[in-house]
This record gives structure tokens, C-alpha cells and sequence, in this order.
């Protein structure tokens, strides 16, 4: 549990320190990220994202469990 604890927040200190570059990465705004814009209204549904996302953390884990 204290390996984990401390595996999350090495995480959480680099992606703070390489926010402004991680910004530029186009997450958020792929093909199949569905926003619905409208007067009063705002939906936005990072499908394409969320899948790409658990993916990757998917594989990490994979790769960390051998």
C-alpha cells in the first residue's frame, strides 16, 4: 500500500510539473469527444479520450504487475 501511495504521488508531481506541455497534447479534443454547445448548455463527453486513457493506464498496470 506505501509502494503504491507513493508511486501516485511521484505521478501527481510530474504531470503538475509538465501540466503547461501536457496542455498542448490534444486530449480532450479528439475525433469521437462529443460537445454540445448551446445558449446556457454546455455538455462535453471525452469518449475517444476516456477510452485512449484507460488504455494506457490499463498497459501501465499490465506492465507493473510483471
Amino acid at each position: 500500500m506505501q509502494r503504491n501511495l507513493i508511486i501516485i504521488g511521484i505521478t501527481f508531481t510530474v504531470v503538475g510539473l509538465l501540466w503547461p506541455w501536457l496542455g498542448k497534447i490534444p486530449f480532450g479534443r479528439l475525433p469521437g469527444d462529443i460537445i454540445i454547445d448551446k445558449p446556457g448548455f454546455k455538455l462535453f463527453m471525452p469518449i475517444t479520450t476516456m477510452v485512449l486513457i484507460s488504455a494506457l493506464l490499463s498497459l501501465i498496470s499490465w506492465l507493473l504487475r510483471k
